[in-house]
């Protein structure tokens, strides 16, 4: 057929079945995305004929003869299109994968739909900005600073160095690239929850055409190790290997299917005969720990310890307990005692970028692994290790990164995928579809929390008690850190002398959780910020007062029950100050009830996080000047929409009296020689900016020294000064330092502490239980904000994901064990009609830790959120939820049955 694509006349003929979004990518249109191949999230959206369409909904076919424009057709990098320039002047993107479809469909709306932009845009979903600055792109908002020659380039709004790339759909993610010999890997999957492999004839999958191979529990490395990635390998329990005998949950991999075409590969996989014996499954971790329950892993005990499972024959991973002073006397010397348990449901990340990878062994002998993952250097320790090959002959790299939030800082396809292309020595794609992102990657560990606190009539603490039972699914990847992390500063922000924490995690036959925005301080701050506003209505004091009298101060010890305290300090503190920007804020908030339908009513909630992972983590950086004049900063930390590359970039131009626009950033990639342990536990700036910063000013240094030995001068005469070396009246120019070149480190041992506070106004319908929220507002402790306007951007996408959490996203598993809502249009991520603007106040902080003075401010603002929500709702209708979602018909529910009761 032909068609017209971004103004080229074309002709093309469509596979049978064929969507127009996959022929528009086989024909190199990389701007065009996958994100769901349901029609629910318009990552693919095109104009047909002037009309924005999902391409993944139409069939190829019916293009012919019409006019396909794509992101790439409406303008590139010399001449943007008006809404690419719009967007790019707001930063109304983080990662970036969706914003191509979205500038799409924003370019065909009319001034009516633009006036009801929520309605207009409901097809287009976005998971990192919260869509703010996407209303402002839209409304024409200048976010972005023009760069000129300042002094300071720290705290101010420059936009990210892909911006370009990204609005004209030329930032190339994982898959957006043409790669010669290409053969594609696609997986079967377990229908059971426990069975054993008894049996699988891979006779017919080989027969149908186009297959190349099949990879079975007989092809696999019997080498057990965990799929999340930390620093210390040992943080995690060993219980994964590539390809199972024992399947644990619904959508295990059971085998893998190699094969010329995505379709051949499906085929191949329908054509696997697997025999299983069905074993009996544990779906909750209340009846996994039940006496007699059957094993998720079973072994023997000593076996089980080496592989550090705390006791696999009772499904038991991890247990912590720990206190300080006597509970029971802490109890006793109360006024009024509060206890209750509350509960924190699945949710999953839901990047618009589902996991992919692309592995090949190159004219070298290297193994290249090209994926979408947040630690690229510990994928490629562990694929070393699974493969027993030297780290050397390995590399793995990334370039745009579609969103993480945690979810890819696993090893989750990259192991299967280097079997593969070693099997068949060619390239091998995978890409997981949105039914498997759901149904078998990781989710956030469900928790059931109970809390019981103590206080005088003041409102003094005088006991805490944290019980917390976690569910880590069929595989402990995370499930020790999210315990051990979600007990620590959820306890430690409140002075109270007697604190006791206990705290299990247990293995059952529902998919994985994993790492999750907030690793774990989500659930249990939900259940103590909760706590903490139940008391205060009982002790009638105001929910700030009770906070701030019972608050961690500078001098307070640091006493952890989840961590390691000892290397946390008060590099800067905050807490006051949010707590004030937020009841200031709330209190100018005067909206009353609109009816008798409705109740008004506001809550808070506030948190703690220490700002680096505990137990080291690690980064390096190098900058040089190259002949041109330039320099060449070169990162190992990934960039997935946190906005670290351009706070790299600030960073080292300050320390460099230069601009960022004279740096070139190359990062997330291991041949490029340095380290990283990864971009999580937000230490994209904290850690790796801070080894930006020593390496820069070590530059800097050298630059001085040359210049003054070149011109018989003092060193501490010449300064740096925008593009060249100023030395009294003489300009040198750079190109003449060309090699000089610095490199700097950090270990993030010291770690420091940020705090943020949530508060809501919100307006709950009787008649339906609808939660209208009138008022968000959120103060964040980031110390020396870098880069407001991307801050500010974190902030309100952490925001508007735990709003999701809160109000309507839940992963839900049935009886059999598997996912029920395996889809976007069951499981309900916000739109821009779901969102209210979150006003976002920064406290006034310096660390003395962090690089510039700056703190984490990445996963955060997501962990007050639904605590702060609850109470609101609370405050409006007196009735209090314990559960979340707070879903419309459960508030209904609840409302009717309260008002029943009189």
């Amino acid at each position: 057929m032909r068609l017209v694509i971004d103004g080229e006349d074309r002709e093309a003929t469509p596979q049978p079945g064929q969507c127009l979004r996959t022929l528009l990518r086989d024909m190199g249109r990389f701007g065009v995305k996958r994100g769901c191949d349901a029609g629910d999230c318009g990552a693919c959206s095109v104009l047909l004929d002037g009309v924005p369409v999902h391409s993944c909904l139409m069939p190829a076919f019916r293009a012919e003869g019409r006019v396909v424009t794509t992101v790439a057709g409406l303008g590139n990098p010399a001449a943007l299109h008006p809404t690419q320039k719009a967007f790019l002047d707001a930063q109304g993107y983080q990662c970036g994968f969706c914003t191509a479809g979205m500038i799409v469909t924003v370019s065909a709306l009319d001034q009516g739909q633009l006036a009801s932009l929520p309605e207009a845009m409901k097809g287009n979903l976005c998971r990192c900005t919260g869509y703010r600055a996407i209303s402002d792109a839209v409304a024409g908002v200048t976010n972005v600073m023009t760069e000129h020659a300042v002094a300071t380039v720290t705290g101010r709004d420059l936009g990210a160095p892909s911006g370009v790339a990204v609005v004209t759909g030329t930032a190339r993610y994982t898959l957006d690239v043409a790669v010669p010999g290409l053969t594609h890997l696609k997986l079967l999957r377990s229908p059971h929850a426990h069975a054993r492999l008894v049996a699988i004839d891979t006779t017919a999958a080989l027969a149908v055409p186009g297959v190349l191979c099949v990879l079975t529990h007989e092809d696999s490395p019997q080498h057990h190790f965990s799929t999340a990635r930390h620093q210390d390998w040992r943080d995690d329990p060993d219980d994964s290997v590539v390809l199972d005998t024992v399947m644990r949950f619904v959508g295990q991999r059971v085998a893998a299917v190699v094969a010329e075409t995505v379709a051949a590969a499906e085929a191949g996989c329908a054509q696997l005969h697997v025999t299983y014996e069905v074993l009996p499954a544990v779906l909750t971790p209340q009846s996994a720990l039940t006496p007699g329950a059957p094993a998720v892993h079973d072994g023997p005990p000593e076996v089980m310890r080496e592989r550090r499972i705390r006791d696999a024959a009772h499904n038991l991973v991890a247990e912590l307990a720990g206190g300080v002073g006597d509970l029971a006397a802490g109890l006793a010397a109360a006024d009024v005692v509060h206890s209750a348990e509350y509960h924190s449901q699945r949710v999953q990340h839901a990047a618009m970028e589902t996991n992919a990878a692309i592995a090949f062994v190159d004219a070298d002998g290297i193994l290249v692994m090209r994926t979408s993952t947040q630690v690229p250097y510990l994928v490629q320790t562990a694929l070393a290790d699974l493969l027993k090959r030297p780290r050397e002959t390995i590399r793995v790299l990334c370039e745009q990164v579609g969103g993480g939030f945690g979810g890819k800082q696993e090893m989750l396809i990259e192991d299967i995928l280097a079997l593969a292309t070693l099997r068949v020595g060619r390239p091998v794609q995978l890409e997981l579809t949105r039914a498997e992102q759901f149904a078998a990657t990781t989710c956030r560990h469900p928790m059931t929390v109970s809390v019981r606190l103590g206080a005088r009539r003041d409102g003094t603490l005088t006991a805490l008690e944290l019980d917390v039972l976690s569910d880590t699914g069929a595989y402990g990847n995370h499930a020790i850190g999210v315990l051990f992390h979600g007990c620590g500063e959820s306890v430690a922000i409140y002075r109270c002398p007697n604190k006791r924490v206990t705290g299990r995690v247990v293995y059952t036959n529902t998919p994985p959780s994993g790492a999750f925005r907030g690793y774990g301080l989500s659930q249990t701050i939900f259940a103590i910020e909760s706590a903490m506003d139940e008391l205060a209505v009982k002790l009638g004091i105001d929910p700030f007062d009770l906070r701030h009298r019972n608050r961690i101060k500078p001098g307070d010890q640091m006493v952890s029950f989840g961590g390691s305290p000892e290397d946390v300090e008060y590099g800067s503190y905050g807490l006051d100050q949010c707590l004030d920007l937020v009841r200031d804020r709330l209190s100018a908030c005067t909206e009353q009830a609109e009816s008798t339908d409705w109740s008004v009513g506001s809550g808070m909630a506030m948190a703690m996080i220490d700002t680096i992972p505990p137990r080291g983590h690690f980064a390096t950086s190098r900058i040089q000047i190259a002949a041109d004049g330039h320099y060449e900063l070169t990162v190992g930390t990934a960039d997935f929409g946190s906005g670290s590359s351009t706070v790299h970039l600030q960073i080292a131009a300050e320390a460099l009296g230069s601009l960022p626009s004279r740096i070139r950033l190359a990062q997330s990639d291991t041949a490029l020689g340095g380290y990283d342990s990864g971009a999580f536990g937000s230490t994209g700036t904290v850690v790796a900016g801070l080894a930006t910063q020593r390496a820069a000013e070590a530059l800097a240094a050298l630059i001085r020294k040359r210049a003054a030995s070149m011109h018989g001068r003092e060193e501490g005469s010449s300064v740096l000064h925008a593009d060249h070396v100023e030395i009294a009246s003489q300009e040198v120019s750079l190109g003449e330092f060309a090699g000089l070149a610095a490199e700097g480190a950090s270990d993030g041992s010291r770690r420091s502490i940020a705090f943020n506070v949530q508060g809501f106004r919100v307006a709950v319908h009787h008649p339906t239980g609808r939660i209208r929220i009138l008022k968000s507002v959120h103060a964040a402790d980031a110390g020396r904000v870098i880069n407001p306007m991307q801050c500010r951007g974190q902030v309100e996408g952490g925001v508007a994901q735990a709003l999701g959490a809160a109000l309507f996203e839940e992963l839900r598993i049935d009886a059999s064990g598997a996912v029920s809502n395996a889809a976007f249009r069951s499981y309900h991520i916000p739109t821009m009609a779901d969102l209210p603007p979150t006003d976002v106040l920064f406290a006034d902080t310096y660390d003395l830790i962090g690089p510039a003075g700056a703190k984490s401010m990445s996963e955060s603002p997501f962990n007050p959120v639904a605590a702060a929500l609850a109470n609101a709702v609370a405050d409006a209708t007196d009735v209090r939820f314990r559960r979340t979602p707070l879903a419309a018909d459960i508030v209904w529910r609840a409302l009717s049955q309260h008002a029943a009761a009189g």
